[in-house]
Protein backbone atom coordinates (compact mmCIF):
# COMPACT_ATOMS: atom_id res chain seq x y z
CA UNK A 1 0.00 0.00 0.00
CA UNK A 2 1.54 3.83 -0.93
CA UNK A 3 1.90 6.41 1.87
CA UNK A 4 -0.48 8.63 2.42
CA UNK A 5 0.34 11.94 0.80
CA UNK A 6 0.05 13.69 4.34
CA UNK A 7 0.64 12.77 7.72
CA UNK A 8 -1.85 14.36 10.38
CA UNK A 9 -2.41 13.68 14.09
CA UNK A 10 -6.24 12.59 13.60
CA UNK A 11 -8.42 12.79 16.52
CA UNK A 12 -5.35 12.12 19.21
CA UNK A 13 -5.17 14.18 21.52
CA UNK A 14 -1.96 13.60 22.60
CA UNK A 15 -0.44 14.47 19.69
CA UNK A 16 -2.20 17.62 18.96
CA UNK A 17 -0.63 18.59 22.25
CA UNK A 18 2.54 17.27 21.09
CA UNK A 19 2.70 19.18 18.20
CA UNK A 20 0.91 22.68 19.68
CA UNK A 21 3.69 22.34 22.50
CA UNK A 22 6.83 22.44 19.86
CA UNK A 23 5.60 25.04 17.74
CA UNK A 24 4.89 27.52 21.43
CA UNK A 25 8.28 26.24 22.73
CA UNK A 26 10.01 27.22 19.63
CA UNK A 27 7.81 30.60 19.45
CA UNK A 28 9.21 31.37 23.02
CA UNK A 29 12.49 30.21 22.14
CA UNK A 30 12.30 32.63 18.93
CA UNK A 31 11.07 35.69 21.38
CA UNK A 32 13.48 35.41 24.29
CA UNK A 33 16.18 34.99 21.58
CA UNK A 34 15.29 38.60 20.21
CA UNK A 35 14.55 39.70 23.78
CA UNK A 36 18.01 38.80 25.05
CA UNK A 37 20.13 39.77 21.69
CA UNK A 38 18.46 43.36 22.03
CA UNK A 39 19.61 43.59 25.79
CA UNK A 40 22.91 42.63 24.78
CA UNK A 41 22.87 45.23 22.38
CA UNK A 42 21.33 47.76 24.16
CA UNK A 43 23.31 46.49 27.65
CA UNK A 44 26.34 44.34 26.74
CA UNK A 45 27.66 44.88 30.16
CA UNK A 46 24.63 42.98 31.72
CA UNK A 47 25.60 39.21 30.70
CA UNK A 48 28.97 38.97 32.39
CA UNK A 49 28.45 37.80 35.39
CA UNK A 50 26.63 35.23 33.23
CA UNK A 51 29.77 34.94 31.14
CA UNK A 52 31.76 34.43 33.72
CA UNK A 53 29.92 31.55 35.44
CA UNK A 54 29.61 29.82 32.43
CA UNK A 55 33.84 30.45 32.04
CA UNK A 56 34.43 29.09 35.70
CA UNK A 57 32.16 25.75 34.76
CA UNK A 58 34.08 25.39 31.56
CA UNK A 59 37.61 26.16 32.82
CA UNK A 60 38.42 22.41 33.89
CA UNK A 61 37.47 21.24 30.90
CA UNK A 62 39.87 23.54 29.10
CA UNK A 63 42.96 22.88 31.25
CA UNK A 64 42.64 19.61 31.14
CA UNK A 65 42.47 19.99 27.13
CA UNK A 66 45.31 22.48 27.39
CA UNK A 67 47.00 19.62 29.29
CA UNK A 68 46.74 17.03 27.14
CA UNK A 69 47.50 19.16 24.15
CA UNK A 70 51.08 20.31 25.72
CA UNK A 71 51.58 16.62 26.99
CA UNK A 72 51.07 15.44 23.06
CA UNK A 73 53.83 18.15 22.18
CA UNK A 74 56.10 17.20 25.04
CA UNK A 75 56.19 13.61 23.60
CA UNK A 76 56.40 14.48 20.62
CA UNK A 77 58.83 16.68 20.92
CA UNK A 78 61.24 13.74 23.06
CA UNK A 79 60.51 11.08 20.48
CA UNK A 80 61.36 13.60 17.55
CA UNK A 81 64.56 15.02 19.68
CA UNK A 82 65.33 11.03 20.42
CA UNK A 83 65.53 10.63 16.59
CA UNK A 84 67.46 13.65 15.74
CA UNK A 85 70.11 13.32 18.95
CA UNK A 86 72.32 11.57 16.76
CA UNK A 87 73.06 13.94 14.32
CA UNK A 88 73.48 16.26 16.92
CA UNK A 89 75.77 14.71 19.01
CA UNK A 90 78.05 13.94 16.21
CA UNK A 91 77.90 17.93 15.36
CA UNK A 92 78.44 18.99 18.97
CA UNK A 93 81.80 16.61 18.55
CA UNK A 94 83.09 17.87 15.71
CA UNK A 95 82.64 21.13 17.06
CA UNK A 96 84.09 20.39 20.14
CA UNK A 97 87.24 18.91 18.33
CA UNK A 98 87.54 22.36 16.35
CA UNK A 99 87.42 24.25 19.40
CA UNK A 100 90.12 22.20 21.15
CA UNK A 101 92.69 22.09 17.75
CA UNK A 102 91.95 26.28 17.81
CA UNK A 103 92.57 26.20 22.03
CA UNK A 104 95.61 24.32 20.93
CA UNK A 105 96.51 26.78 18.32
CA UNK A 106 96.24 29.84 20.27
CA UNK A 107 98.41 27.87 23.09
CA UNK A 108 101.06 27.38 20.39
CA UNK A 109 101.40 31.41 18.84
CA UNK A 110 101.20 32.24 22.46
CA UNK A 111 104.40 29.68 23.33
CA UNK A 112 106.06 30.82 20.56
CA UNK A 113 105.35 34.62 20.97
CA UNK A 114 107.01 33.95 24.45
CA UNK A 115 109.97 32.63 23.00
CA UNK A 116 110.42 34.66 20.73
CA UNK A 117 110.37 37.47 23.55
CA UNK A 118 113.19 35.86 25.59
CA UNK A 119 115.36 35.90 22.16
CA UNK A 120 114.54 39.05 22.10
CA UNK A 121 115.80 40.10 25.69
CA UNK A 122 118.57 37.89 25.44
CA UNK A 123 119.63 39.81 22.61
CA UNK A 124 119.39 43.21 24.31
CA UNK A 125 122.47 41.51 26.79
CA UNK A 126 125.66 43.57 26.14
CA UNK A 127 126.99 40.59 24.16
CA UNK A 128 125.68 41.75 20.85
CA UNK A 129 124.35 38.29 18.51
CA UNK A 130 125.79 37.16 15.31
CA UNK A 131 122.29 36.22 14.15
CA UNK A 132 118.95 35.08 15.47
CA UNK A 133 117.83 31.93 13.53
CA UNK A 134 115.53 28.94 13.05
CA UNK A 135 117.10 25.46 14.12
CA UNK A 136 116.10 23.32 11.43
CA UNK A 137 116.61 20.06 12.90
CA UNK A 138 119.06 17.49 14.63
CA UNK A 139 120.15 14.25 14.50
CA UNK A 140 118.51 12.33 16.95
CA UNK A 141 118.86 8.49 15.61
CA UNK A 142 122.49 8.91 14.70
CA UNK A 143 125.32 8.12 17.32
CA UNK A 144 126.42 11.63 16.97
CA UNK A 145 124.35 14.25 18.05
CA UNK A 146 124.98 17.43 15.42
CA UNK A 147 121.94 20.26 14.86
CA UNK A 148 121.72 22.49 11.76
CA UNK A 149 120.95 26.49 10.88
CA UNK A 150 119.79 27.65 7.92
CA UNK A 151 123.26 30.36 7.81
CA UNK A 152 126.27 30.28 7.27
CA UNK A 153 129.59 32.02 6.22
CA UNK A 154 127.50 35.05 4.86
CA UNK A 155 125.75 35.65 7.70
CA UNK A 156 129.00 35.99 9.88
CA UNK A 157 129.35 32.56 11.53
CA UNK A 158 132.72 31.01 12.27
CA UNK A 159 132.90 27.60 13.65
CA UNK A 160 133.22 27.84 17.56
CA UNK A 161 130.54 30.31 17.74
CA UNK A 162 128.25 29.55 21.01
CA UNK A 163 124.52 28.40 19.95
CA UNK A 164 122.08 29.95 22.60
CA UNK A 165 118.44 29.48 22.79
CA UNK A 166 116.13 31.21 25.90
CA UNK A 167 116.39 28.32 27.98
CA UNK A 168 120.67 27.40 27.94
CA UNK A 169 123.27 26.30 26.07
CA UNK A 170 122.26 24.36 22.97
CA UNK A 171 125.89 23.67 21.68
CA UNK A 172 128.91 25.58 19.58
CA UNK A 173 128.98 25.60 15.76
CA UNK A 174 131.24 23.07 14.30
CA UNK A 175 131.57 23.56 9.96
CA UNK A 176 129.96 26.34 8.34
CA UNK A 177 129.16 26.63 4.57
CA UNK A 178 128.27 29.44 2.63
CA UNK A 179 124.48 29.22 3.93
CA UNK A 180 124.45 26.51 6.29
CA UNK A 181 125.80 25.09 9.56
CA UNK A 182 126.10 21.97 11.71
CA UNK A 183 126.33 22.55 15.47
CA UNK A 184 127.66 19.89 17.52
CA UNK A 185 125.44 19.53 20.17
CA UNK A 186 126.22 19.51 24.24
CA UNK A 187 124.76 15.62 23.97
CA UNK A 188 127.46 14.46 21.32
CA UNK A 189 130.32 12.37 22.85
CA UNK A 190 132.81 14.52 21.71
CA UNK A 191 131.52 17.74 23.60
CA UNK A 192 133.18 19.18 26.50
CA UNK A 193 131.71 22.06 28.25
CA UNK A 194 133.23 23.71 31.58
CA UNK A 195 130.33 24.23 34.07
CA UNK A 196 130.35 25.07 37.72
CA UNK A 197 127.72 25.23 39.77
CA UNK A 198 125.32 28.46 39.94
CA UNK A 199 125.90 30.43 43.25
CA UNK A 200 129.26 28.74 44.24
CA UNK A 201 132.73 27.65 42.82
CA UNK A 202 132.24 24.12 42.42
CA UNK A 203 133.29 23.76 38.64
CA UNK A 204 133.27 20.81 36.51
CA UNK A 205 133.35 19.35 32.85
CA UNK A 206 129.84 18.42 31.18
CA UNK A 207 130.27 15.32 28.72
CA UNK A 208 127.96 14.36 26.22
CA UNK A 209 126.93 10.85 26.61
CA UNK A 210 124.98 10.48 23.17
CA UNK A 211 121.85 9.31 24.92
CA UNK A 212 120.66 12.72 25.60
CA UNK A 213 122.30 13.48 29.35
CA UNK A 214 125.51 14.73 30.16
CA UNK A 215 128.09 14.00 32.64
CA UNK A 216 129.36 16.15 34.91
CA UNK A 217 132.95 15.12 35.87
CA UNK A 218 134.14 16.86 39.41
CA UNK A 219 137.85 18.54 38.48
CA UNK A 220 138.50 18.55 42.37
CA UNK A 221 138.10 15.07 43.12
CA UNK A 222 136.63 14.22 46.90
CA UNK A 223 133.39 14.34 48.79
CA UNK A 224 130.67 15.22 45.89
CA UNK A 225 129.16 18.27 46.82
CA UNK A 226 126.69 18.48 44.04
CA UNK A 227 123.39 17.66 45.11
CA UNK A 228 119.91 16.51 42.90
CA UNK A 229 118.68 19.59 41.51
CA UNK A 230 121.41 21.47 41.39
CA UNK A 231 121.71 24.07 38.47
CA UNK A 232 124.74 24.42 36.29
CA UNK A 233 125.58 27.27 34.41
CA UNK A 234 128.56 28.20 32.21
CA UNK A 235 131.66 29.02 33.48
CA UNK A 236 133.75 30.94 31.27
CA UNK A 237 136.85 28.87 30.85
CA UNK A 238 138.29 28.14 27.60
CA UNK A 239 136.85 31.42 25.99
CA UNK A 240 134.18 30.34 24.05
CA UNK A 241 131.15 30.45 26.30
CA UNK A 242 130.44 33.66 28.36
CA UNK A 243 130.10 32.67 31.92
CA UNK A 244 126.61 32.71 33.66
CA UNK A 245 124.24 30.79 30.62
CA UNK A 246 122.33 27.77 32.10
CA UNK A 247 123.45 23.98 30.36
CA UNK A 248 121.68 21.34 32.63
CA UNK A 249 119.88 20.05 35.93
CA UNK A 250 121.52 16.96 38.02
CA UNK A 251 119.70 14.49 38.26
CA UNK A 252 121.31 11.49 39.31
CA UNK A 253 124.31 11.56 41.96
CA UNK A 254 127.69 9.55 40.89
CA UNK A 255 131.72 8.32 42.96
CA UNK A 256 133.00 11.25 40.85
CA UNK A 257 130.38 13.42 40.05
CA UNK A 258 126.77 12.87 38.38
CA UNK A 259 124.74 13.06 35.62
CA UNK A 260 122.26 15.89 34.34
CA UNK A 261 119.53 16.66 31.91
CA UNK A 262 119.62 20.01 29.69
CA UNK A 263 117.99 22.97 30.35
CA UNK A 264 117.59 23.38 26.63
CA UNK A 265 116.28 20.59 24.44
CA UNK A 266 117.20 20.72 21.37
CA UNK A 267 114.63 18.89 20.02
CA UNK A 268 111.93 21.23 21.78
CA UNK A 269 113.84 24.39 20.25
CA UNK A 270 112.36 26.52 17.50
CA UNK A 271 114.55 29.37 17.10
CA UNK A 272 117.96 29.82 18.63
CA UNK A 273 120.84 33.02 19.15
CA UNK A 274 124.38 32.60 17.30
CA UNK A 275 126.73 34.69 19.44
CA UNK A 276 130.13 35.62 19.13
CA UNK A 277 133.27 33.43 20.83
CA UNK A 278 133.63 35.00 24.01
CA UNK A 279 136.96 35.78 24.35
CA UNK A 280 138.47 35.28 20.48
CA UNK A 281 141.84 35.94 21.67
CA UNK A 282 142.17 33.25 24.03
CA UNK A 283 140.55 30.75 21.52
CA UNK A 284 142.81 31.90 19.09
CA UNK A 285 146.05 31.77 20.97
CA UNK A 286 144.96 28.37 22.23
CA UNK A 287 144.11 26.50 18.39
CA UNK A 288 147.86 28.05 17.13
CA UNK A 289 150.42 26.11 17.68
CA UNK A 290 153.51 27.49 19.37
CA UNK A 291 156.28 28.38 16.92
CA UNK A 292 159.69 26.78 17.32
CA UNK A 293 162.87 27.60 16.63
CA UNK A 294 164.41 26.65 13.36
CA UNK A 295 168.17 25.96 14.10
CA UNK A 296 170.27 28.00 11.96
CA UNK A 297 172.96 25.72 9.79
CA UNK A 298 175.82 28.74 10.11
CA UNK A 299 175.39 28.94 14.19
CA UNK A 300 177.30 26.27 14.24
CA UNK A 301 179.96 26.29 12.28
Amino acid sequence: MAPPASRRTGYSRKAQYSVFTGYLLAALGAVLGLVLLGLSWVRPHAFAPLRGMVSSISAPAGEASAVTRSGTQSVWSTVTGFWQAGSQNAGLREELEIARIRIAEADAVAAENARLKDLLGLAKDEVKPVAVTRLVGSSAASARRYAYLSIGRRQGLTPGMPVVSDKGVIGRVLEVTRSASRVLLLTDTESVLPVRRAGDDVVAFAEGRGDGLLKIKLINLGLNPLKKGDLMVTSGAGGYFRPGVAVAVVTELTSDGALARLVAEPSATNFVTVEPIYEAVAVAAAQTPPERELADPAAGE
